[in-house]
């Protein structure tokens, strides 16, 4: 199997070079070659990339010339080709705070090549310390958004078979959707349902990509022995967010709409809204602050609100008929 490796770089050079470099490694005894993708970072990034990758084998960096979010950005490595010029059979998604164990790639091409109905297969993530981290999912629902938002014992329990988290499976098979740190997609998969919308700035844009493939016959199949080590949210500094920004808003209404319709999305808010009450309300009776960021719940009003409400056309009077 001839394989594309995509690494998506936004000012973390030095990383996304480590990165690079684990992801040739696992190339090896593979055809195929790397493209690094820089997303318009303007602080050298660019530069550093080209010169650190100066003599690798079958390897490649280019500009996205925008930074349109992770979507967009590896689109523009997926459009740009392998290095040689020549069509790669699978595509693998590589984080730049990613590296794949050695053997990690020839797992999830393996894996597509022995079955033939899976489109997508993703790694075990782990983090630095070797704890697994949570990568395998449901499709959200507008249960799984009072479910999630709720994290109460007796809606969590009673509404367990829609809940997005899976436990880790222990061996490989198919899953809804899995985490885009790690994944190999088949090329002729993304011939026939597109590549990422790029209406998603990040995040929700794997979960939309697996529904579509889902959708058009494909299945998205979780491989254990494929196991890639992750810092996490270096990039988009998810773990230190003050509040969660306006694109996690618009991407999670996004999906909502573009794959369920208006009423879904704002029955999923509506639901969303009742249970961050109820967690608030049981956080608030033992005297302990909410899990989610300081007025999360009011953004996500205002957020949905102003998207989903129906936008009113100015009324065209005909003019007044003036006689010569």
């Amino acid at each position: 199997m001839r394989v594309h490796v995509v690494v998506l770089n936004w000012r973390t050079a030095p990383m996304t070079l480590r990165a690079a470099a684990a992801g040739l490694r696992a190339l090896e005894g593979l055809e195929g070659g790397l493209t690094i993708v820089d997303n318009d970072s303007r602080d050298g990034s660019e530069e550093a990339l080209r010169e650190g990758t100066a003599g690798w084998p079958r390897t490649q960096v280019i500009q996205a010339g925008r930074n349109g979010g992770f979507g967009a950005g590896m689109n523009a490595g997926i459009r740009a080709g392998l290095p040689d010029g020549t069509r790669p059979d699978a595509v693998h998604l590589l984080n730049s705070d990613a590296f794949p164990e050695p053997d990690a790639l020839r797992h999830l091409a393996d894996h597509l090549a022995r079955h033939p109905r899976a489109g997508i297969a993703g790694s075990l993530i782990l983090g630095e310390d070797g704890e697994t981290h949570l990568t395998t999912f449901r499709f959200p629902s507008v249960l799984s958004e009072l479910e999630g938002a709720a994290r109460t014992g007796p809606i969590s329990r009673l509404l367990a078979r829609h809940a997005v988290p899976l436990p880790t499976p222990e061996h490989a098979g198919p899953v809804d959707w899995c985490a885009g740190a790690s994944m190999l997609l088949r090329t002729d998969m993304l011939d026939r349902v597109g590549l990422f919308d790029e209406a998603f700035f990040l995040y929700f844009e794997e979960t939309d990509l697996c529904l579509r493939a889902a959708r058009a016959g494909w299945e998205t199949h979780f491989v254990p022995a494929s196991r890639v080590v992750h810092l996490g949210s270096v990039s988009t500094g998810m773990k230190e967010w003050v509040r969660t920004p306006d694109y996690w808003f618009h991407s999670r209404l996004h999906y909502f709409r573009k794959n369920h319709g208006a009423a879904a999305a704002a029955a999923a808010t509506a639901a969303h809204l009742a249970g961050g009450l109820i967690h608030r309300t049981r956080r608030g009776l033992r005297r302990q602050r909410a899990a989610d960021p300081p007025g999360f719940l009011r953004t996500l009003l205002r957020h949905d609100l102003a998207a989903l409400a129906p936008r009113r056309v100015p009324s065209r009077r005909p003019s007044p008929r003036v006689d010569p």
